[in-house]
């Protein structure tokens, strides 16, 4: 199922729990914008190439609106449209002052020089920097993207607007990045599981993690959980996975992963098929790397009794079904993973005050905010009688819809 559908799904059956009338919950789901435009750079040799760069700006009833920007050959609009109404869903369950947005630009980053992805990030800021802002929509990294495209952002932003450095979040620490933003999506993975688990009268110590992915997330997932003491028995990449029962040396595979552009070949597990990954026999799964990897054909076979979504959406509908039947406890992406864009609001924060803070108030504020932020899902599971997705959904869109009708807006 795509993305779209399954977030029109969910964001249908929250309406249904709320009780929204038809014409409010039209107008939540329409985009407030979608912006298309060509970018022509001259490539190295000399060559115009065009690509087409685009961004939708979904709902901005509590705040401006936030959302990445990646650089991808297939870029499907309807997961770009997909992911902006995720992020509106996010912000609101996360509490943070934001609406949704997303967007990217149709291009393969391997393919082009470091020279040719300043010139592309440049053209692409002039055609839509009267439309970005930071009071309108703040841009952050996403796949393809990183610190170093937001600098460009960011300076030829401030070209046309002044010194702004507010208008991009993830940036590099030197022009007013947040510390511990790098940390931030693996540590709120690391203080939603703790929230949960401790629910359940456990803790991270002693339970067995299988990870699928290792990025960014699944990197410092695995490394704050097994400071905390959790066993990590399997992980994977695009290269491969490995298996260790008595529990991976975590830095010792970061330290192979970075040297060698992956888990493939690490000595410290054995190496398993990276399909089989999702339905290793653990406690806790947490799926890091792309949507829709746990569907109706892996779903009766997971083992796991907790599964953390750090990707987006990585759990089909159909999943969903087979696994709540089973008792696995689900957290959702929409609150699980919040603690990048969480982050990101820190470093909006700290760059208009112009103050910076040390790396353990955003910490300390950061699990301040997944702690609250579970709490409030709890509340709704128990209004509406629900599972943990469903709560983070109703949280969400009751949070929007309020802020919609409070503006007058509704149609």
């Amino acid at each position: 199922m795509n993305a779209l559908v399954a977030t029109n799904r969910n964001f249908k059956l929250a309406s249904r729990l709320l009780g929204l009338d038809a014409k409010l919950e039209k107008s939540l789901l329409i985009p407030f914008r979608e912006i298309k435009v060509e970018c022509t750079i001259p490539k190295d040799d000399g060559t115009l190439a065009s690509f087409v760069g685009f961004r939708v700006q979904h709902d901005n009833a509590r705040g401006p609106m936030k959302g990445g920007i990646r650089y991808h050959p297939e870029v499907d609009p309807d997961e770009v449209n997909a992911l902006a109404q995720l992020m509106t869903w996010k912000t609101a369950v996360a509490n943070i002052p934001y609406g949704g947005a997303k967007g990217g630009i149709g291009c393969n980053p391997g393919e082009l020089s470091l020279s040719e992805l300043e010139r592309l990030t440049r053209v692409f800021t002039q055609k839509i920097h009267d439309l970005i802002g930071i009071h309108t929509d703040v841009p952050a990294p996403d796949m393809g993207t990183g610190p170093q495209t937001m600098a460009w952002i960011l300076d030829e932003y401030s070209k046309f607007h002044g010194h702004s450095p507010a208008v991009v979040t993830g940036k590099p620490i030197d022009l007013g990045g947040s510390l511990g933003r790098d940390a931030a999506t693996g540590r709120g993975v690391l203080f939603a599981t703790e929230a949960l688990l401790n629910e359940h009268g456990k803790t991270i110590s002693g339970q067995r993690f299988v990870i699928q992915g290792f990025g960014n997330v699944g990197a410092w997932a695995a490394q704050l959980i097994s400071e905390q003491g959790g066993k990590i028995i399997a992980v994977s990449d695009i290269t491969g996975a490995i298996k260790n029962s008595k529990g991976i040396d975590i830095p010792g595979l970061l330290k192979h992963a970075q040297e060698h552009k992956g888990v493939k070949g690490f000595h410290g597990g054995d190496p398993i098929d990276p399909k089989s990954i999702l339905v290793e026999d653990c406690d806790i799964l947490i799926p890091a790397a792309l949507g829709g990897v746990i569907n109706r054909e892996n779903a009766n076979d997971i083992k796991a009794k907790f599964i953390i979504e750090a990707a987006n959406h990585p759990t089909d509908p159909e999943a969903d079904e087979i696994l709540s039947k089973k008792g696995v406890v689900i957290l959702p992406d929409i609150f699980a993973n919040s603690g990048g864009v969480t982050v990101s609001y820190f470093e909006w924060v700290q760059n208009i005050q112009g103050f910076m803070w040390d790396e353990e108030k955003v910490n300390n504020e950061l699990k301040n905010y997944m702690n609250r932020g579970f709490k409030d899902v709890k509340e709704m599971c128990k209004t509406h009688n629900c599972d943990l997705r469903m709560g983070a959904f109703t949280l969400g869109v009751n949070r929007v819809a309020r802020a919609t009708v409070l503006r007058g807006w509704e149609a």
